[in-house]
């Protein structure tokens, strides 16, 4: 009966969490589709990534077709590829939660009137930039993705173990330029800002591809060790020191982990040893066999 009830309450906990990503995807894919019918097309902006290339295929056919091609059935072919990656290599519920993210946004972007906030270029680059890359971190937060270039950002990053999201920078940068050879180049320049000011705010507010290393001198490194694998999944090894101001014993734990999880990680290490002494360095580049949580 003990079993079944846990099994209950975890079916339970289970299905709430999902339905706090769908409903956070939801949102993140409204403000995504109100950015696009505000900012972006007041600026005449090219955003990047599968939103901007099916913006400029719709310019492509109305200038020199005079065809205008609903969002929706352009933006749902080009992710066709990375659905398809997505199901592949990442995780069917990541896959699932991400095209119900592309379908919502392109409807949401053909039902929703345009409204003009600002017609400053500056501002609508700046400003239409950060909430694309805070709605886009918003789906990347509940494991999911607003498709295109991100589903291929994050596959690189789990293969390569390494922060992928500024080859998305520069997939959208070769998008951007087409656009300026085909239309205006002060919009494509303009386009390169907005993209820019997206990925440094997934950098700020996503950080799961990002690490950190972690140096602590304590005298309790087995419950140090405990206490950061509790918390990242990642084991640590421990070196035999010796304090120079007082000449006594000291060991110090070196680990690798996520920066998403450095934090939680620091506090529980000083509520195992109040006097730890921790030092959280930024890691570039990790080889070797580093644990990182599957996307589901």
């Amino acid at each position: 009966m003990g079993v079944a009830k846990q099994r209950d309450a975890k079916k339970g906990k289970e299905f709430g969490g999902l339905v706090l990503r769908i409903i956070v995807v939801s949102f993140a894919s409204l403000v995504m589709a109100m950015n696009i019918k505000t900012f972006v097309h007041t600026g005449g902006l090219i955003p990047g990534g599968a939103s901007g290339l099916t913006l400029l295929i719709q310019e492509i056919f109305k200038k020199y077709f005079a065809i205008t091609v609903p969002y929706t059935v352009v933006n749902i072919l080009i992710n066709a590829v990375p659905v398809y990656i997505g199901f592949r290599f990442i995780g069917r519920k990541f896959t699932l939660l991400s095209c119900w993210v592309i379908l919502l946004t392109s409807i949401l972007t053909d039902l929703l009137p345009p409204y003009v906030v600002t017609r400053d270029p500056l501002l609508i680059s700046i400003f239409g930039g950060l909430i694309n890359g805070g709605a886009i971190s918003l789906c990347l937060l509940a494991d999911s993705t607003s498709g295109g270039t991100d589903f291929i950002s994050i596959f690189l990053s789990e293969r390569r173990g390494v922060d992928s999201f500024n080859i998305a920078l520069i997939i959208n940068a070769c998008i951007l330029a087409a656009a300026g050879l085909l239309f205006d180049w002060n919009k494509a320049l303009y386009s390169i800002i907005f993209q820019y000011a997206s990925t440094i705010a997934i950098r700020v507010l996503y950080r799961k591809y990002q690490k950190a290393t972690l140096f602590i001198v304590t005298n309790k490194p087995k419950e140090v060790c405990e206490a950061i694998y509790d918390i990242s999944n990642h084991g640590a090894t421990v070196l035999e020191g010796e304090g120079a101001y007082e000449h006594c014993e000291r060991y110090v734990v070196y680990s690798v982990v996520s920066s998403a999880e450095s934090g939680r990680v620091t506090t529980l290490v000083k509520k195992v040893d109040p006097e730890a002494f921790v030092n959280v360095i930024k890691t570039e580049r990790v080889l070797g066999r580093f644990y990182q949580r599957p996307a589901d």
